[in-house]
């Protein structure tokens, strides 16, 4: 999809954030690049985005299957992007979710490893 997807992110989910924060960028000397009260962190390993995402906010267990994601971002609304992607056949789990600064829609692949596509702000045309 040449010019719809413009960047990824793998989203973990952390039983404490500030400790993995801490982790990820303390011992493992990764750049702390935005930290959201609580609620999410991405650190960087050069240009590979790592977002933490406490969990017990709708999402599966620390360590437990799905509890690291593939993100996928978006340069067109994401609803163009879905409905594409459902005419190639791709299968979406409810409809898109519109989560304050992000929108995001998700999806599975053929093995069932979770993706997501996020539209964010600076994307957003609105």
């Amino acid at each position: 999809m040449h010019g719809v997807i413009n960047n990824g992110i793998a989203t973990i989910y952390v039983a404490d954030l500030d400790r993995s924060v801490a982790f990820y960028t303390e011992i493992l000397g990764l750049r702390l690049g935005y930290q959201a009260d609580g609620h999410w962190a991405s650190v960087f390993a050069g240009g590979f985005e790592i977002g933490l995402h406490p969990a017990g906010r709708g999402g599966p267990p620390p360590g437990a299957a799905g509890a690291v994601t593939v993100g996928l971002s978006v340069d067109d609304p994401i609803d163009v992007v879905v409905r594409t992607l459902q005419a190639r056949g791709v299968p979406f789990r409810g409809s898109i979710v519109d989560d304050g600064p992000v929108k995001l829609a998700f999806f599975a692949d053929p093995d069932g490893n979770e993706l997501y596509l996020a539209e964010q702000p600076a994307a957003r045309t609105e």
